[in-house]
């Protein structure tokens, strides 16, 4: 990460020595033949989806000729991009976190898209027909709230991203136990700590809850609570506070409690003890809603499974302040001298995100969420969700629960730096649940999040 830091502060200089000035203002596309290249991380599951309506597209536009590299992960998008910035090789456009952006725009090279989005210039398709340049309140008002402001977590209000596809965070929970035992599920953290004292009660070789990502837990606690976690402007890393050190003392208490584990506590993904069929398992696991079919048990001989899976949203402080953490691949859209090719990759980014179809498609390719709420106006989608269950169908179990809970998502600022304290509370977590009982547990923690805080600034040489 500090070796990306420095390759993007050399990025700045080189760039306010030899760059061409890029006009912040939205020329409408042309027509010109124009061709843009798109960074993603699509794997075969995907690219079939992508390459058909990339076809649709270019009915509309045949003078537009899309490019796309499946790079890796997405920290190899941002680092083949991080080091292509200097040069002046960027794509065009490209799947990003908010981190990677404000990694890019040390360099300035991110293009803002706000007048692109209030453009209303109209534009003839190849087939006579006509579409405003920009997005009409229409498609503003049917982006998913939450997804649609991580593109203006900036620091400066404007919009640097539109969100491609989403996942967070649910509560896996093992539906045929819950039943059986009548176990109600937990609204609040309040209820999920007496839940698990009754599994525990019920079966004394449980571990009642794995949490797949410590640092998602933490930044949700944030949001949820209303505690400072980091902002985008300075001073940025907020998080050494009595609130937040106060419900890291109660998760470790459970932790030696023996009620919950996490990914790294136990080594690898909690859904393996979820689905485990050993004495020692979990009835419960929180982790990515993307990763649905990992969270079902096998079949056994007789091609049943062993338990049902019921997914609901994760408990929450106050039902007056839902939140749940939004996560997945946005675009961006690099400046570039041609305006025409800026131009294109604004509409080819438009098309992708507020095409009903392309959306479902997509989602149910993934197993990611759409970003658009009319997905529901698509029948084979809408019958995808109906056909949700614990079983064979747990992704669309999964996506319905994702779209229940819309109004619900939020998104952390995002600042040179964001990336980690996000890497840097996960271990916090980790390190404050395994003080011992009968130490000074103030006091470590007190020194686990000094420490942490000085990682962060450090990392932006403060």
């Amino acid at each position: 990460m500090k070796k990306l830091l420095s390759i993007l502060l050399l990025v700045t200089m080189l760039l306010s020595v030899a760059s061409v000035a890029v006009a912040e203002d939205a020329p409408a596309y042309d027509g010109s033949e124009v061709t843009i290249s798109f960074y993603n991380t699509m794997g075969s599951n995907l690219t079939p989806v992508l390459d058909a309506y990339i076809a649709e597209f270019n009915t509309l536009y045949p003078n537009i000729k899309v490019e796309y590299t499946s790079v890796g992960s997405y920290d190899d998008v941002r680092d083949q991009i991080s080091k292509e910035i200097p040069e002046g090789i960027q794509p065009n456009m490209a799947y990003c976190y908010p981190d990677h952006v404000a990694l890019y725009n040390l360099a300035k090279a991110v293009q803002t898209l706000d007048a692109y989005i209030e453009s209303d210039a109209v534009i003839t398709r190849a087939d006579g027909t006509t579409e405003v340049f920009g997005l009409t309140d229409e498609q503003k008002a049917d982006f998913i709230e939450g997804y649609y402001n991580e593109g203006k977590q900036f620091g400066d209000g404007l919009m640097y991203t539109l969100p491609m596809s989403k996942s967070t965070e649910v509560l896996y929970y093992n539906k045929t136990f819950f039943d059986a035992n009548n176990l109600s599920l937990p609204t609040t953290w309040a209820d999920l700590e007496e839940l698990c004292k009754k599994i525990i009660e019920i079966d004394p070789m449980a571990i009642p809850l794995g949490y797949d990502s410590e640092s998602n837990w933490f930044i949700t606690m944030c949001e949820q609570g209303k505690i400072p976690y980091t902002s985008a402007t300075a001073p940025h890393f907020l998080f050494d506070n009595a609130e937040a050190k106060e419900f890291v003392k109660m998760f470790r208490d459970w932790y030696q409690e023996g009620y919950l584990t996490t990914q790294s506590l136990y080594g690898a993904y909690t859904s393996g003890l979820f689905v485990s069929t050993s004495d020692i398992k979990s009835y419960m696991s929180i982790g990515s809603s993307a990763g649905a079919t990992h969270q079902r048990p096998a079949k056994g001989a007789d091609g049943s499974y062993p338990f049902e899976v019921g997914i609901a949203t994760i408990p929450q402080m106050d039902a007056a302040n839902k939140k749940v953490i939004s996560q997945g691949p946005s675009l961006c859209i690099f400046k570039d001298a041609n305006a025409q090719e800026v131009a294109a990759s604004w509409l080819f980014a438009k098309f992708l995100t507020t095409n009903v179809n392309f959306q479902a498609e997509f989602s149910m390719a993934s197993g990611y969420v759409p970003v658009i709420k009319s997905v529901n106006q698509n029948e084979v989608y809408a019958e995808f969700l109906n056909s949700a269950d614990g079983g064979d169908y747990i992704s669309a179990l999964s996506a319905k629960v994702c779209l229940e809970q819309a109004d619900a998502y939020y998104t952390s600022p995002a600042f040179n730096g964001s990336s980690t304290a996000r890497s840097q509370v996960g271990p916090l977590m980790t390190k404050c649940f395994t003080i011992p009982d009968g130490s000074d547990v103030d006091g470590l923690v007190d020194a686990a999040f000094a420490d942490a805080i000085a990682e962060c600034e450090y990392s932006i040489g403060w």
